[in-house]
């Protein structure tokens, strides 16, 4: 449902957008704090401790700090020396949510240790009443910076004067 809220807003910009004013975006702004905890809700969980891995299926929510994630399932998976949590891997519909952006993708990958958020499949990032699809973005979710790949589209929303 959300993909199609977020294409539709993506035809209503692109219908909308004027060429005479500033454009002002900035891509990337997707950031997280490192130290808070990672809270994950699931309908189910599946632990194997050999791997070291966990597989949350179902209305999946992973919460750190202000960044939200949800998808249909997410994988966790844990570093052996340390037992803290490595990576994500998201799957399902997948949708990243902060206080100023959200962003779709088929399937992501997030490796916390890293600070790298990679995303890929049908990317749509918004900003605002700004949109950005691409097949793939990769973020650094410690300083925000971005880049997007694969026959990127832009709609820029133009601020009027």
């Amino acid at each position: 449902m959300f993909k199609r809220m977020t294409t539709a807003a993506f035809a209503l910009i692109l219908a909308a957008s004027s060429a005479h004013a500033q454009t002002n975006i900035a891509l990337g702004g997707i950031t997280a704090d490192q130290s808070a905890a990672v809270e994950v809700t699931s309908d189910t969980l599946s632990v194997d401790q050999d791997s070291g891995t966990a597989i949350f299926t179902g209305n999946v929510i992973v919460i750190q700090g202000d960044l939200r994630l949800a998808a249909a399932e997410v994988e966790v998976i844990y570093t052996e020396a340390t037992g803290k949590i490595s990576e994500l891997i998201a799957t399902g519909g997948v949708t990243f949510v902060t206080p100023t952006e959200a962003a779709e993708s088929d399937s992501a990958v997030y490796k916390l240790e890293e600070t790298t958020l990679v995303m890929t499949g049908d990317v749509l990032l918004t900003q605002g009443p700004s949109v950005i699809a691409a097949e793939r973005m990769v973020v650094n979710t410690d300083d925000g910076t971005a880049v997007m790949e694969g026959r990127v589209r832009t709609v820029l929303q133009q601020e009027s004067n």
